[in-house]
C-alpha cells in the first residue's frame, strides 16, 4: 500500500463549520462487519445500536483556549510585533511547545506578552516550533491561558469564519475533566446528558481514558511510503479502575467501543504487550492496515481527511475497501465531515 491508496474525493462544502444542534442530532453512518454493511442512522440511536454489556470508552481530556495573540516588545527603535501562538504540547508545569506566526520575528531570549499579564520567554527554537517558559505554572497557568486565549478550532474552520464564544462550549466534550489538549477529541462532541442517561439505562457501561491531543494527530503524511511517517508523542493515561471495567465487560461478552481515535490509540498503547494494563506515558502509536487490535471491538469516530493517519486507522480496523466505499456513500448522502461533522460507528462484529 502507498499514501495515494488512502485518497478520496471530498467536496469542500461538506466540511462542517458548526456542529449539529442538539449534539446528538448528528447523523451516524453504521459500518457493520468486515463485509461493510452500511446503515444510515442518527447519533441518538446509539442505545439501540449497541448491546447491554458493551462498554464505551471516552477521552476525558479538556481543551485549553490554546490560541493566543500577543506581542513581542520592540527592539531598539522598532515597533512591537504582533505574534500569534498556538500551544502544542505541555512540557512541564510552566513550559509548552508552540507554533508561532510570524516565527521568523522571534529568537531565543525574546519575551512574548499576552493579555491578563501573561508572559512567556522563548527558551528554544527550531524550524517548526518554539519552546515557551511562562511566568505562571500549573493550574495558575491553565487559568491564565483560558483567560487570555481563544478556543483552538481547526484552521480549516477558522479560515472560513472567526472563532467565537459559541466555540467555547461547542468545541468541548461533555466528558472533559483533565486539562491539557489543544484540540478536541471530536467524536465525544456528539454526546449529551440525555443520551448518556439512555445509554446507561440500556445496560451499556462507560469508562474513560485521558489523552491530551496535540497538533501531531493531524500532521499531514508527506511521503508516498507512509510507513516513514512519525507521529508526534501525546501524553496518555489509563487507570487500573478503567482496565478492570474493560476486562470485566469483555469477559462477559461485551464489546469495547472507544469514542474516538484518541481513546482507541490510548487503549491499544496500553495493550502493546497483548494484555491491557494501566498506562501513563507518551504514545506515538501509528495504526495502519495490517495492525492487530488487542482491545477495540469497534469505534465511534468522525469522518476524516483524505490521506490522513486517521483514515488509515479506520481502514486498519474495517479494511481499506470497506472504508472507501463507506466514505463514498457518506459523500453521496452529504454527511458532514471533520471536527464539527457527523459520525461513523464501526462494528467489527456487527
Amino acid at each position: 500500500m502507498k499514501l495515494s491508496d488512502f485518497d478520496f474525493d471530498l467536496p469542500e462544502d461538506l466540511i462542517a463549520l458548526r456542529p449539529a444542534s442538539p449534539r446528538d442530532a448528528a447523523r451516524l453512518l453504521v459500518v457493520r462487519g468486515l463485509e461493510g454493511r452500511l446503515e444510515d442512522r442518527i447519533v441518538r440511536d446509539l442505545p439501540d445500536l449497541l448491546q447491554s454489556g458493551d462498554i464505551l470508552v471516552a477521552n476525558d481530556t479538556r481543551v485549553l483556549r490554546a490560541a493566543l495573540v500577543g506581542w513581542r516588545p520592540a527592539r531598539g527603535e522598532g515597533a512591537n510585533v504582533e505574534i500569534e501562538v498556538n500551544l502544542n504540547s505541555r512540557l512541564s508545569s510552566s513550559e509548552w511547545s508552540a507554533f508561532a506566526r510570524p516565527g521568523k520575528r522571534l529568537k531565543e531570549g525574546d519575551m512574548v506578552c499576552f493579555a491578563q499579564g501573561l508572559e512567556a520567554q522563548v527558551v528554544a527554537k527550531t524550524e517548526a516550533e518554539i519552546r515557551l517558559s511562562f511566568n505562571r505554572s500549573g493550574a495558575d497557568l491553565d487559568a491564565a491561558i483560558d483567560a487570555a486565549g481563544f478556543m483552538p478550532i481547526p484552521r480549516y474552520i477558522a479560515s472560513k469564519r472567526a472563532p467565537d464564544e459559541k466555540d467555547a462550549s461547542d468545541y468541548q466534550t461533555h466528558f472533559a475533566r483533565e486539562t491539557g489538549s489543544v484540540a478536541a477529541p471530536t467524536a465525544g462532541l456528539h454526546f449529551t446528558p440525555h443520551l448518556l442517561d439512555r445509554i446507561s439505562a440500556a445496560g451499556i457501561k462507560r469508562t474513560a481514558v485521558t489523552l491530551h491531543v496535540n497538533a501531531g494527530t493531524f500532521l499531514p503524511v508527506k511521503s508516498e511510503d507512509f510507513t516513514e511517517h512519525r507521529m508526534h508523542a501525546e501524553q496518555a493515561e489509563l487507570s487500573q479502575a478503567a482496565v478492570d471495567k474493560i476486562i470485566a465487560a469483555r469477559a462477559y461478552g461485551g464489546r469495547c467501543i472507544p469514542i474516538g481515535t484518541t481513546a482507541l490509540r490510548t487503549l491499544e498503547s496500553a495493550a502493546a504487550s497483548g494484555q491491557l494494563q494501566p498506562y501513563n506515558a507518551a504514545t506515538s502509536i501509528f495504526i495502519t492496515p495490517g495492525y492487530q487490535f488487542h482491545v477495540a471491538d469497534g469505534l465511534m469516530t468522525n469522518f476524516h481527511l483524505p490521506k490522513s493517519t486517521l483514515f488509515m486507522l479506520v481502514s486498519a480496523m474495517m479494511g481499506l475497501d470497506v472504508m472507501k466505499r463507506a466514505y463514498a456513500h457518506a459523500v453521496k448522502e452529504r454527511y458532514r465531515f471533520f471536527s464539527y461533522g457527523d459520525a461513523c460507528l464501526l462494528l467489527l462484529n456487527g
